[in-house]
């Protein structure tokens, strides 16, 4: 699979040092929340005092920080994308929130540079959170891609049991 990044994303990826930052933001949704709750990796800027937030600003929606580590998926054909995602567990609201959820959540993964934050780089949509694991100290979740992927096809087999008028 191909992906359209400019050559700044990509001289800084491949920099052993560089002045560029690549962010990532994550937007979780589910029905079961009123609105989508943003996160970013990176401490761009503040934005409240009292409480003191930092976070990042991109295309008019606050990324609350919240440290948490990535690694994107490789581009094989045979398996379906997978992005481990490792937060650190600083606020017990995110556990609340995460054990509310009775059926998957919907997690949009953008990454974007620091000298351009409302131009996304590279986005994963339509992952699912999945395969969460909540510790003291860290909460561990596998995004995946939506199972219907995953489904054989055809759905039903042809067999006497099932279409008795073809046999």
């Amino acid at each position: 699979m191909t992906r359209n990044v400019s050559q700044t994303f990509i001289n800084a990826a491949n920099a052993q040092e560089t002045d560029e930052v690549v962010i990532c933001l994550l937007t979780i949704e589910h029905e079961e929340i009123d609105l989508p709750i943003y996160l970013s990796s990176d401490a761009t800027v503040r934005l409240s005092e009292n409480p003191l937030i930092y976070g990042t600003v991109s295309r008019g929606n606050e990324h609350l920080f919240l440290p948490f580590d990535f690694t994107l998926p490789d581009d094989k054909s045979d398996t379906p994308p997978r992005v481990q995602l490792t937060l650190d567990n600083v606020d017990q609201s995110l556990v609340g929130i995460l054990r509310s959820f009775s059926t998957p959540a919907s997690v949009l993964v953008e990454l974007v540079l620091l000298s351009d934050l409302d131009h996304v780089e590279l986005e994963l949509p339509a992952l699912q959170l999945g395969d969460v694991v909540i510790t003291d100290v860290a909460i561990s979740a596998t995004l995946v891609t939506d199972g219907l992927i995953n489904e054989p096809y055809p759905a039903g087999l042809f067999t006497p049991g099932t279409f008795p008028g073809l046999f």
